[in-house]
């Protein structure tokens, strides 16, 4: 029987190989095509055999090199960051992409034991600028980016 010698890798690439066979049943409703002509299914595949592929080597990785233990479960950190995505999600239609995404990183920032307020402020602008640019200007989503702007 191995020896679990690394916890951390052996839990990491545990994930890999989850997320992997995830994209690969969840593209298995899709078409494959071919290489010249690829289908929507052609990439989550290929991408999902990837996967499983490099968490195969991390999980055997974790059998031969020593690492350390796994540290204990943080729930805080958890539920700030999921509690600060569903805010964004129920507020960026009423605030605006630049508020709401302001509000998302400062909130999701408090997660953190080293957490400061003006740096947060600092990081929520700078993304919010960066969603802006990406998301209303280089995608065009139909979005407001103010209040009321829509």
């Amino acid at each position: 029987m191995a020896v679990v010698r690394s916890p951390k890798e052996l839990v990491a690439g545990l994930m890999f190989v989850g997320i992997g066979v995830t994209a690969i049943v969840i593209a298995s409703n899709y078409t494959l095509g071919t290489a010249a002509r690829m289908g929507p299914g052609y990439f989550p595949r290929i991408l999902g055999i990837l996967m499983i592929v490099l968490g195969a080597i991390i999980v055997l990785r974790s059998l031969r090199v020593s690492g350390p233990p796994l540290p204990g479960w943080k729930w805080r950190p958890v539920l700030v960051i999921l509690g600060s995505v569903i805010v964004f999600g129920l507020v960026v239609n009423w605030l605006g992409l630049v508020f709401s995404t302001m509000l998302l990183i400062v909130l999701s920032s408090a997660a953190s034991t080293e957490f400061r307020p003006k740096e947060a402020v600092i990081s929520g602008v700078l993304l919010a600028a960066l969603a802006v640019g990406v998301f209303i200007i280089g995608l065009k989503l139909q979005m407001g980016i103010w209040p009321g702007s829509r």
